[in-house]
């Protein structure tokens, strides 16, 4: 049984009365303290979920194995975000926090990650800010599962050689089609989330009323 243990991560509770809860996955070699500005960022006075990725790259974190740079281990993807997902659902009892009101916010390899708890978990929080993310499931078609009622941001750079505009345009895509209510901005940049991004996604964020 999974329990808040199994992931070393750093919970900052709530500040604001009724406030949502943001789950924090950081990019590769990064760790649980990399998100917590944009969380607060994002969502001032929500409370704070960041766990850190169990695999080790070159000593780098990640949430997942990858077969090379931009090819995922997809059995690996999908066995380990099922671990997150039950990280998730001990965090809620553990710390007390509304099921309901759980939004995902991740970087990069956390961003991938985040998407796969949407399409592999459905239900699981209410929403999600992506950044620098792509389709977690790359050639394969994700299930048919239902996303209404679930509101996204995506921000993605045009010119990313890491996740390219056509990975990140078939997650959005995906998302869409399975009800998802999606907003995607697209920024002339590479593989970084620039302040005018994080400010969207801030007027996003406040508008959607997690």
């Amino acid at each position: 049984m999974t329990t808040t243990e199994d992931f070393v991560h750093v919970f900052e509770p709530a500040t604001e009365p009724d406030a949502p809860t943001l789950l924090l996955l950081h990019g590769t070699g990064a760790d649980e303290h990399d998100l917590l500005p944009l969380g607060r960022a994002l969502a001032p006075g929500a409370a704070l979920l960041s766990p850190r990725g169990k695999v080790s790259e070159n000593g780098m974190n990640r949430w997942f194995r990858r077969l090379r740079e931009g090819v995922f281990d997809v059995e690996d993807l999908i066995e380990r975000t099922a671990e997150l997902a039950e990280f998730v659902k001990a965090a809620t009892l553990t710390y007390g926090l509304d099921p309901k009101r759980i939004v995902v916010s991740g970087f990069s390899n956390g961003a991938n990650t985040g998407a796969g708890l949407l399409l592999l978990h459905p239900g699981l929080v209410a929403g999600a800010a992506l950044f620098a993310g792509g389709a977690p499931l790359q050639g394969r078609e994700p299930d048919p599962v239902d996303l209404s009622g679930t509101r996204v941001f995506l921000g993605s750079g045009v010119t990313d050689p890491i996740t390219t505009i056509d990975q990140a345009r078939l997650v959005a895509a995906q998302l869409g089609e399975r009800g998802a209510n999606v907003r995607a901005e697209e920024h002339p940049g590479g593989h970084q989330l620039p302040q005018s991004v994080v400010s969207r996604a801030r007027e996003w964020f406040a508008q959607a009323g997690f």
